[in-house]
Parts: C-alpha cells; structure tokens; sequence
C-alpha cells in the first residue's frame, strides 16, 4: 500500500525545512536562477531571428551578408545559451546535491543520538530507504523540478504571449490540445512515478536477498542450501524485471501520447497558419515562428504533470525525513560533565524496577545493591533473569526514572551520556566487527592511544598470539561484520577495545560464550590482575569460572536473591547452588560424549 500523497500546497509547506539551504547558497543559487532565466529568454529571441529572414527571404530582400548575420547572431545564442546552462547547472543542481549530502548528514547524525528503542520500532529497510530514496526523491524536487518549473512557466507564458502577438484566434485554437496534454501526462507521469517507486522497492528486496546470501555463505554451505538460497534471489529478480517492464511499457506510451496531442497543434498551424498566409494575414516568418514557439511550449506543457509529481514525491519524502529529523531521543542527555578520571566507579542501585512500553510485565523488581569501587562482581541467573537488562541500564542504553541508579553520588540521568558511557567499557552479547583493520577495530575511532597499548590489551584478551600470526598484523583487514575471524577472536577484539582506555567501570555481558573455558578463566584471570582497583561487572553462563571473582550476585525472574562469593553461595543450598550443579551435570555430560 503506498502513503497517501500530499497536495501540491501541502508539498510546498513540507519544504521549509530546506530554507536553511537556500538561504546559505544564495548567492549560487541566485546565480543559477537569472543565468536560467537568461537561457529562456534567449530562446525565445531565436524563433524572432529566424522570422526575419524567412521574411526576407519571401520579400527578395536576403543576400549573403545579412543571411551570414543571422545564422551569425543564432550562433552567437546558442553559445551564450551553452554558457548559461553549465552556470545554472552548477548553482541549482550543485544546490539541489548540497541539500542531499546535508539532510542525509543531518539524518543519519540524529539517528545516531536516538535511543535503541527507535531501531527496534523502526525496520532498518526502511531507514535505508528514507536515507537513500526519499532523499534522492528531495533532490530531484529541489534540482531538476525547480528547473522544470521555471521553464514551463517562463517559456510557457512567453510562447503563448509571442504566439497571441502573432495571430490571437490561431492561437487559441492551437491550445485546444492543450488541457488534454496536461491531463494525460500527468495520468501517465502519476503512473511512471508509482512504477519507479515499485521499481525501487524490488531493487532493495533484490539487493537485500543478495547481501544476505553473501553474509549467511557459511550457513547456506554448511546446509547444503545453495539451490534454496538461488531460487530465493532467481524470484527477487524475476519481480525486479517484472517491475522494470511495467515501467518501460508505461515509458513507452507516454512519448508517443505527447507526440500525438503536440502534433495535432502542428497540424492546425500548417492547415490554418498556411491559409492565414496564403491570405496575407501573417508573413511567411510569422508562420515559422508561429511554429517555433508551439514546439517551444510543447515541453512546458508536457513537463506540468512531471513537475507536480516531482513536487508531490519530494514532499512527501520530506515529510518522512523530518518524522526522523525532528524526532526527540527518548534518553535526555544530563547536564554534569564529568572527566573518566574524576569517577571512581561505585555504583548504586536504589529500589530500581523497569518494564519496557509495550509490556506490561516487570524485567526488573525492586532492585537494591551497592558495588563499591574497584570490586569485580559477577551477576548470576538462568536465561530471562534480568542480568542483561540490569546491566544496559547503567550506561542508559535504556529509559531509567531519575533517582534508581547512580555512579559516585551522582544520579546517572544527571550525567551527560558522553560523560557516562566514556567512563565505561561495554562489551554486549551481540559482538559487532566493522569491515576495517584489526588496528582500527580497537582503536575504533579514539586518538592519542600510547604505543604499545593496542598490542597490551590484544594480550589480555588472549588474542595477540593470533593476531600477530596475520600477514599483516595489526593491519589486516577482518572483512564484513568481521567474516574472517572465529566468533571466540570477534568476542576476544571487542573485549581488547572495552579495555583500551581502562576505563573506572568495566561491563562484560556473557562476553565469553564463544571460547572455551580454560580461555575464559585466563582471560577473566587476566582482567581482573589489569583492573585491580578498578570496578568490573560480568555475566556468564560458565559459573564454574567465577571461583575467583570476590562477589557474586544471583538474579531470578528480575529480583536480586542471593549475594555472596562461590563458596559461601554453594554453603547456602540455593538458587546458585541448583545452578552450578546443573552445569557441572552438563560439564560431564559432554566430556563424556567427547
């Protein structure tokens, strides 16, 4: 189902958020305007210029010299006119990019300060599509539309105008043709710009299941589903072409339409116009010129329908551009600014309960705890039990009441987000590689780092041994999502550019499930010997690799019930306990089968 257009009135509203753009490109853009003007105008002189010598000519009166003249002063337009255009072509089209780069920049930088509830509202495809149609659709609206409109309004007016001075009652009646032209091309423009939008959401679909064939390659191969994901991609670009067809035969027709009705005009020139001369009521050169301007105002007229769509495209794609650009974030940003080394990182949890919108279930109840500064703790709990949710809501990566949780003595939605989240290391259950060097996948971004401390934290992490095996070290690109590394080394490099800062609290969120165990412990082991004094915080499913950690607090459906360490918890015979036998039975279970 496509979104309800709007009217060309309701179009034009929708494009004052580009003000600020044509008000910064001015003097380009004023440029542009009168340099087009000046090509309309010039157009309209030739058909005068041909006049007089067909005129001439009729009279006896041409020779050489005045004939060379003429073509001289057509020459002399058509290459003012070449001129004018590259001016205008730079100042409205090179305005009509600026508006493209600056609401793409000016969109995507605010979907960088919206909360994760907004991605999880809001299908990626879409966002995509907002990025990259709509705003391709503003483009076209602000270059090429405005373009159209002017011309179709300034040749379009001027023709008639000159055409009027020539014969009034020919020209009235040459623009019978005119309301039915308007009417089909703006049937017909309607039907091509529902067909490009049909055409583009194929492209997308097609695109989308090709980049999911490449990304899931290891999956499709290891099932044998070559044929299965084949014929997925064979019927995205069977709709791809079928799309693309409609619009071509839609294409098709819409020339010969035109060319049918802007003919017809012609027709009655020739027919009537011939007889007005043959009478003597206009010259020879009246005709011509007569003839000129119809074919002149043709495109006007054929370019109506054309500029409303475009306008009406352009508006509504901007009414979805702003939905997202004036959109608020859901986590206010706190008004303290504070250093990382300024934080010791004691963290508090006062009576702390949290649901999500659009359930209405409690994830977490009543939550009390203290952490002091520089202790390792570790949460506990079967799957469901709140540790992830608990743990996201302390660099507010979810909506938190003022009052429920604080870092020092500071109410976390106090703190600026820049503040807080610089003052710790997340490392989340979804590990996220980018397409770049293992080098910059650490550094991700962060200047000023000391020699050597990329190559420190790729050691705690236990990675640096394999790391420096790469051909290229540091320096060797990990592909797509990090394609060329094993889940274990992806989760092992998020954890290295969590540490590479140090920061006052570290939060490590199952972020071992991919190694084995005797690496989970070295590493912890390794963690917890680099952040003596430091805050830390972690969940895992291996309980058996927490015998160390000082602090242990055990979580079930959203309550915090048992606290302690390893042995006094499996003294207590409770909640930890039934766990960690369960995995111990499971433990066993598998050495056994191996």
């Amino acid at each position: 189902m496509h979104e309800k257009r709007p009217t060309i009135r309701e179009s034009i509203r929708n494009f004052s958020i580009l003000s600020p753009y044509f008000y910064q490109s001015r003097i380009p853009l004023a440029i542009g305007l009168l340099s087009l003007l000046a090509v309309d105008l010039l157009q309209l002189v030739v058909p005068l210029i041909i006049k007089r010598s067909v005129d001439d000519l009729a009279a006896g009166q041409a020779n050489g010299r005045t004939l060379l003249l003429y073509a001289a002063a057509i020459m002399c337009i058509a290459i003012a006119i070449g001129g004018l255009r590259y001016v205008w072509r730079i100042g409205i089209f090179g305005l009509s990019r600026k508006i493209e780069m600056g609401l793409r920049n000016e969109m995507f930088s605010r979907m960088l300060t919206l909360s994760p509830s907004f991605f999880q509202k809001n299908p990626t495809g879409d966002l995509m599509a907002r990025a990259v149609n709509d705003i391709n659709a503003v483009r076209m609206a602000s270059g090429m539309g405005l373009v159209a409109m002017i011309d179709a309004t300034v040749l379009g007016v001027a023709s008639i105008a000159f055409m009027l001075s020539i014969d009034v009652r020919l020209t009235l009646i040459c623009l019978i043709p005119g309301p039915f032209v308007v009417i089909m091309g703006r049937k017909l423009t309607r039907r091509m710009s529902v067909g490009f939008e049909k055409v583009q959401q194929a492209f997308s679909g097609l695109t989308e299941r090709v980049r999911e064939g490449f990304t899931g390659i290891r999956i499709i191969k290891a099932n044998a589903k070559e044929p299965w994901q084949f014929e997925r991609v064979r019927k995205e670009g069977e709709q791809y072409i079928k799309e693309n067809m409609t619009l071509a035969r839609t294409m098709a027709l819409f020339f010969p339409v035109m060319a049918v009705f802007t003919n017809l005009g012609l027709a009655i020139v020739l027919w009537m116009g011939g007889r007005l001369t043959i009478s003597g009521s206009i010259s020879p050169g009246d005709l011509v010129a007569f003839t000129n301007y119809l074919n002149i105002m043709a495109w006007p007229i054929m370019a109506m329908g054309w500029v409303a769509n475009l306008i009406q495209r352009g508006g509504a794609s901007l009414k979805r551009i702003r939905s997202v650009v004036e959109q608020m974030p859901e986590v206010e940003d706190g008004a303290i600014v504070l250093n990382p080394a300024e934080i010791s990182g004691k963290i508090r949890f006062n009576n702390f309960s949290f649901r999500y919108d659009d359930q209405n279930e409690f994830i977490l109840r009543g939550i009390n705890l203290e952490i002091p500064p520089g202790q390792t703790a570790a949460l506990v709990g079967r799957v469901g039990s709140g540790k992830s949710t608990l743990l996201s809501a302390l660099p507010r990566l979810l909506t938190i009441p003022g009052g429920a949780v604080f870092i020092d003595q500071h109410d976390i939605t106090s703190l600026s987000l820049k503040s807080l989240r610089k003052s710790m290391g997340f490392v989340t259950q979804d590990v996220f590689i980018f397409s770049d060097t293992v080098r910059n996948n650490v550094l991700m971004g962060r200047q000023h780092i000391k020699e050597g401390r990329v190559e420190e934290v790729l050691e705690l992490a236990q990675i640096w041994d394999e790391v420096s095996s790469l051909e290229k070290g540091l320096d060797t690109l990990v592909g797509e999502r990090g394609i060329t590394l094993s889940g274990g080394q992806r989760q092992r490099l998020t954890i290295a550019r969590a540490l590479l800062e140090d920061p006052p609290v570290l939060i490590m969120d199952d972020a071992l499930s991919m190694v084995d165990s005797r690496t989970e412990e070295k590493i912890l082991s390794n963690i917890i010997r680099a952040r003596a004094g430091k805050t830390t915080l972690i969940t895992t499913h291996r309980i058996a690799t927490l015998k160390s950690v000082e602090r242990i607090l055990v979580m079930e459906k959203g309550e915090l019930l048992e606290d302690g360490d390893h042995g006094g918890l499996l003294a207590m015979g409770g909640i930890y306990s039934t766990i960690y036998e369960s995995k111990a039975i499971e433990a066993e279970l598998e050495r056994e089968a191996s």
